[in-house]
């Protein structure tokens, strides 16, 4: 493949958002052909970038240059889609005004990511809306695709759909996740915004640690010989997180440690009496269900489960949108009721429940006033005292960003924020429904740092492999049906058995099916002749392609016609069936033509 002639350029761009310089003499390169993932800090200007290669942003300065004729296509982290009427509406949107000649491909898309078409976007799901902006920026076929956190709110399948179409993509590719796993999968070259410059390697994301610690090593060594004095602040900024770079080894021992004992727990429930009454230290039992049953009128999510939680468990749920995850927690923590069964919990837990549609924080405060909203300076960390500043920085933000306010951070910086704030809450069980949504790594790996040191008890709903791979101690996976089975397993690990058994099952049911076709007697062919039926329907079947070909025309100008579907959802479906059922019987009459002129002429009549 040709990497050499950029189809984009971008030279020395300068960009400010009121006194703070967010580019400074950037260049960048696309080649197509080439997938790369852009990564960076939140609040580094990763999601500005996209939007300036998309045309919708323009730098204060600096030179771009997109070859003639070459689309662009961008799906922003959160696109708008309340303005259409039904999430296809939505898909269609992106073909522009050629949606009437290539709406097929919009219900080609909308089969291969199960969209539900019909659906209306304001009440839709974030997955589904996440699908149909993903099949808006897809449907064009673009020469440069930019995703901004394509993965977030997608489950797992549709994530390996997503990485399996992108891997065949031909066009250039711009991609910001926190997905490492999809990352990994996807991209073969990297983007790295950092400071205001834009670095480029043309290698895979498993090479950005290591290429990250060189160019830092590098600046140290320069300013070490320059002998130039470091601020702290900066010093940090630059440095602040060099010991959680390199996966923490250790970290992922005691993980393994502690999937072990889980499986000694699960092998020895029901054989000890725990007391979940007897006080923090003693209350070894969090929660204790049994024969837990709930359905949503024929909708069944959870049919009979059981299941022991102990003090220290890091347990993550997994399954495909819509199985009921958040439904289960919800069970598992008494806010709902279930049909059958009972729920136990510990008397002595402290709950902090991180919502995946994320707690508002109040965009007039600072950052030090949403932390210490009684005044000073001082934040009570899990009950212990700590200097505001010195927590801001465990969590990637410089202490003079201690006094700014909320309404000027990125939605990262936001999120990091949320977790800064209920990390610190007196807490020995946290809730954490899809944590890892529009992080960045640092901070993913921040995350991951305080769960392993976090001593009380977890659970986890999450689609992120990678991220469930460095803290869960088990998992529970759901398929759908209302069956909840417990994995000591990385999720990974889980995926990939789980692939292996469907490959299995359709290998089984393939030689079921061979076994029992019967077998095709063949016939010698009959001397070639034309009965009188035969010739009759020869001269009539030229009118009848005819008159079809006539049909399928009036029938296909009446879909395309804007309007149609929205004014007659019904009326659309009928004149697609009757176009389907016309098309075929075409393709009947052509083929039956074809087989009596080959007839009239082996027959010499």
């Amino acid at each position: 493949m040709d990497f050499d002639a950029p189809i984009y350029t971008l030279q020395n761009a300068r960009l400010r958002f009121g006194d703070r310089p967010l580019f400074t003499g950037l260049d960048l390169y696309l080649n197509k052909g080439r997938k790369y993932c852009l990564v960076g800090r939140n609040g580094s200007g990763k999601s500005t970038l996209l939007k300036v290669v998309a045309g919708e942003i323009v730098p204060d300065d600096g030179e771009s240059f997109l070859q003639p004729g070459t689309v662009v296509s961008y799906m922003a982290q959160d696109d708008d889609l309340a303005r259409f009427a039904t999430l296809r509406d939505a898909v269609l949107s992106g073909l522009g005004e050629h949606q009437g000649d290539l709406s097929y491909k919009a219900d080609i898309l909308i089969e291969q990511l199960e969209i539900k078409a019909g659906a209306d976007p304001k009440t839709a799901s974030g997955g589904e809306r996440k699908k149909a902006a993903l099949a808006r920026a897809l449907i064009n076929d673009p020469d440069i695709l930019l995703l901004d956190e394509p993965t977030n709110h997608l489950d797992i399948a549709t994530i390996e759909k997503l990485e399996e179409r992108l891997s065949k993509f031909t066009g250039a590719l711009i991609v910001i996740s926190h997905d490492r796993a999809f990352l990994k999968h996807v991209c073969d070259g990297i983007v790295w915004l950092d400071r205001g410059i834009a670095r480029t390697l043309d290698k895979g994301y498993d090479a950005f640690e290591d290429w990250r610690d060189a160019v830092y090593e590098q600046e140290d060594a320069e300013r070490r010989r320059l002998n130039k004095k470091i601020e702290a602040e900066t010093q940090w900024l630059h440095k602040g997180v060099t010991a959680r770079r390199k996966r923490n080894q250790g970290r992922l021992h005691r993980l393994f440690d502690l999937r072990s004992e889980r499986r000694d727990q699960i092998k020895k429930t029901g054989s000890v009496d725990f007391n979940i009454d007897s006080g923090a230290v003693q209350s070894k039992l969090i929660i204790d269900a049994k024969g837990l049953s709930k359905s949503f009128g024929d909708r069944v999510i959870v049919s009979d489960f059981s299941l022991r939680v102990m003090q220290g468990n890091k347990i993550g749920i997994v399954g495909a949108n819509g199985v009921g995850k958040t439904t289960l927690i919800k069970l598992l923590t008494g806010r709902i009721a279930p049909d059958a069964g009972r729920v136990r919990l510990s008397k002595t837990m402290q709950e902090v429940y991180f919502d995946q549609n994320r707690a508002v924080l109040d965009q007039t405060k600072s950052l030090k006033q949403t932390l210490c909203p009684d005044g000073g300076d001082t934040v009570f960390v899990r009950g212990e005292p700590k200097s505001v500043y010195s927590y801001l920085k465990e969590f990637l933000f410089s202490p003079a960003q201690a006094d700014t306010p909320v309404s000027v951070l990125s939605g990262g910086e936001k999120n990091r924020l949320i977790l800064a704030r209920d990390l610190a809450k007196p807490s020995n069980f946290l809730v954490l429904d899809e944590p890892t949504n529009d992080l960045d790594m640092d901070t993913l790996d921040l995350l991951q740092d305080a769960l392993e040191s976090y001593k009380g008890t977890i659970l986890i709903v999450s689609h992120d492999r990678d991220f469930l791979d460095n803290t869960a101690t088990s998992l529970l996976y759901m398929a759908g049906d209302g069956k909840v089975v417990e994995y000591v397993d990385s999720c990974s690990d889980l995926m990939r058995k789980l692939k292996e058994k469907e490959q299995k099952a359709a290998e089984a049911a393939k030689k079921t099916q061979e076994k029992t076709a019967k077998p095709v007697v063949k016939k010698e062919p009959a001397a070639p002749r034309m009965s009188y039926k035969d010739k009759r329907q020869l001269e009539m079947l030229p009118d009848e392609i005819a008159a079809l070909e006539n049909e399928i025309k009036t029938l296909e100008e009446k879909l395309a016609r804007p309007d149609f579907y929205a004014a007659d959802p019904a009326g659309f479906e009928k004149t697609a069936a009757g176009l389907e059922r016309a098309k075929a019987a075409l393709d009947e009459k052509e083929t039956r033509w074809l087989e009596l002129e080959m007839l009239a002429q082996e027959s010499g009549k």
